[in-house]
């Protein structure tokens, strides 16, 4: 979760493919120049030659999970060469699940439940994309080495205090959560918070996923742990955010185990940057 970008200049690799007028798309922390097209119903991430490799694998991804039945963006173009890659996807039509007022949020939290359910239904052995704990863990310490976490994406009372502290607190609960893993894998979506749910404005219903470059195998309660801590930012207090909790649990059909989600969630942030 890098700074929003600013404003961008159209890229070479996106004007190249020569499919009309483009703006740019400010929102979102995926560090990559995001486009949307004049009709807005495409849209358009581009990244440098560098960066050509993540971006392959998260159109694989992409085209992966539609073919899954499961609702979200069609891969429609993928340019790379010397001047960058760029990946052209479909836009999920409606409204990301952040931008609704609590009522609207509250109304289609069955539906997002139900939604997550099929996601993490999808049978395992089709998935050929992993996000492991061993994985995430590699990353964190990859992060945390070059001191690149970002304290703005950590708890609040865990602001000051020192990354690698933080790094070593989880490491120490890695065995345990790796047998954990190994029980309960399904197929996560790797950054399940709100804006990442479209919902239908006239049904509350979810229209898709979106941002799909870390979807692959992995504890559910990755998933789980970012979705319920950022609907928490939405509700307007805690008896609420409580009651979201369970109702999530039991349209999910879980009871949550809340160390679980509170060691995912402290691991999230260090993977970032």
């Amino acid at each position: 979760m890098s700074d929003p970008p600013g404003p961008q200049a159209v890229p070479p690799v996106l004007l190249a493919a020569g499919v009309g007028d483009w703006s740019p798309v400010t929102a979102g922390e995926s560090g990559a120049a995001v486009f949307r097209s004049a009709d807005a119903t495409r849209y358009a991430k581009c990244v440098s030659a560098a960066d050509a490799a993540g971006l392959e694998a998260e159109r694989d991804r992409v085209a992966w999970l539609n073919d899954q039945g499961v609702p979200g963006p069609r891969v429609l173009d993928w340019r790379s060469g010397d001047a960058g890659a760029c990946l052209m996807t479909s836009a999920v039509l409606g409204i990301p699940a952040d931008q609704v007022p609590a009522e609207d949020l509250w109304a289609a939290w069955g539906p997002i439940a139900d939604a997550v359910r099929r996601l993490h239904g999808i049978p395992m052995p089709r998935c050929p994309f992993r996000r492991d704990l061993d994985a995430m863990v590699a990353l964190a310490r990859d992060v945390v080495a070059r001191d690149a976490v970002n304290p703005e994406f950590l708890p609040v009372e865990q602001e000051h205090t020192p990354a690698p502290e933080l790094l070593d607190r989880l490491t120490r609960q890695v065995p345990r959560r790796r047998e954990q893993e190994a029980a309960d894998t399904v197929v996560c979506h790797g950054d399940l918070c709100l804006p990442n749910i479209i919902l239908d404005p006239r049904t509350l219903d979810v229209s898709g996923f979106i941002d799909l470059g870390r979807l692959g195998l992995a504890d559910r309660y990755a998933d789980l742990a970012l979705l319920l801590a950022n609907a928490r930012e939405t509700w307007p207090d805690e008896e609420r955010g409580r009651a979201a909790d369970t109702a999530f649990a039991e349209g999910y059909g879980i009871t949550l185990d809340h160390d679980r989600l509170r060691f995912y969630l402290h691991l999230d942030p260090l993977t970032w940057g």
